[in-house]
């Protein structure tokens, strides 16, 4: 399997191009739910980043930590 990212720096760059960006999140809940999405990231701090839904869905405003896009949990 081929991995996106190698490393948490490579995650933040990444993240910090695409803040204020309509971008489709694919983020897995767990327990086979997985949701998918269009949003905007809206703030990116050291340590996590928010993302803003456009539209209509399950999730309001959630932050998420770079480990979550490192490990797969969350694709965009």
């Amino acid at each position: 399997m081929y991995r996106q990212f190698q490393s948490i720096q490579d995650v933040k760059s990444k993240i910090e191009e695409l803040k204020g960006k309509d971008v489709v999140f694919r983020i897995n809940k767990g327990r086979n739910k997985i949701v998918e999405l269009k949003a905007q990231v809206e703030q990116v701090y050291p340590s996590m980043f928010i993302i803003k839904p456009i539209t209509k869905a399950d999730l309001d405003k959630t932050s998420y930590s770079y480990s979550d896009v490192l490990c797969g949990d969350i694709k965009f």
